[in-house]
């Protein structure tokens, strides 16, 4: 199997500082000798900060959001540029400002990108002058106040910059309001110009893992079949978000599947390509609040059939044994 790159996702609200931290990570990782490449997601028709990394291997999507209208484009676009860019060590993402980050992260999951990528790390940058000011419902929308929620919940470290702007009595409740809204597992750093230690900006702050669906006894010592934890279990709690993912994946029947997935409420997204025991065809699927959705897949697919679980503290070898035996294995 192939390396897969390491991404790392910046999110943040306008104005709060993504572009300075992006530009300190790509810094840092090419004087460590990596060679990064990034996407920059714009709202407009036109990408205003391109001149602040014309010498940098790009993805430009332009005119819509990642995580919305160009989600599909977002996922085929990095595709081919990797196909294409193989020396590639490690990837930025700056979504826009009003991007959903769990949206971006369930775009990196899709099959056909799962062997190629894995996200490391979510950067949520807050502003700290601007944070009250964008949570009053007297002058901003609800809309905002969402998105700022969305962003924080959604960082594995969240950098509460500018507090050089804030005065000392605003800011002890903008640390309570930010504080209250962090995800136990995830770092709370303050700063200000968006200072981060190389350290801290490029930890690994996401947990991935493989298993392989054995298709003979565990016991046979085949090779070809040997499951892979990249994890050890006294680290796995200090990851806010898990993705773990099944490969070798025989037939499986619809009904016994969904029930499988329902089985396990740590699991809050999964999505994959499987094979249904009443038909060749192979399907995409999508699963959410304990609904399953098929889609058959395109005739294109080339992905093999894989199950990508998303969510915290998941028991991969559990998992792996109770869907040995719903397919019998």
């Amino acid at each position: 199997m192939a390396k897969s790159i390491p991404v790392y996702l910046i999110t943040g609200f306008l104005g709060s500082g993504k572009t300075t931290v992006l530009q300190k990570a790509v810094h840092a990782v090419k004087n460590k000798g990596f060679n990064p490449a990034l996407i920059l997601n714009e709202l407009g028709e036109v990408n205003v900060e391109e001149g602040l990394f014309d010498k940098e291997r790009m993805v430009e999507m332009l005119n819509g959001c990642i995580c919305c209208t160009i989600s599909a484009d977002m996922t085929r676009e990095l595709s081919l540029f990797l196909d294409v860019n193989e020396d590639v060590d490690i990837l930025f993402i700056e979504g826009t400002g009003v991007a959903d980050p769990s949206e971006i992260i369930e775009a990196l999951t899709h099959p056909s990108l799962i062997d190629k990528v894995k996200l490391v790390s979510t950067i949520g940058m807050v502003d700290g002058s601007k944070f009250l000011e964008y949570q009053s419902i007297f002058s901003s929308s609800k809309e905002i106040r969402d998105i700022l929620k969305k962003q924080i919940n959604s960082s594995s470290l969240v950098v509460l910059n500018k507090i050089d702007l804030a005065k000392d009595r605003e800011l002890t409740k903008v640390r309570k309001k930010v504080g209250d809204l962090v995800d136990k597992r995830a770092e709370l750093i303050e700063t200000t110009h968006g200072e981060l230690s190389t350290d801290v900006l490029l930890k690994e702050r996401v947990l991935n893992r493989d298993y392989s669906i054995a298709t003979c006894d565990d016991s046979c010592g085949c090779k070809e079949h040997e499951h892979h934890d990249h994890d050890h279990s006294h680290h796995q709690h200090n990851h806010m978000f898990e993705a773990i993912t099944l490969r070798d994946i025989p037939a499986v029947d619809r009904v016994g599947f969904e029930k499988w997935l329902q089985s396990m409420p740590e699991v809050v997204r999964s999505k994959g390509i499987i094979q249904l025991t009443e038909t060749p065809q192979l399907f995409q699927y999508q699963y959410a609040s304990g609904q399953l959705m098929l889609h058959r897949a395109n005739d294109q697919l080339v992905a093999k059939p894989c199950i990508i679980l998303i969510g915290s503290e998941l028991n991969g070898e559990k998992i792996r044994k109770n869907f040995q035996q719903l397919v019998h294995l």
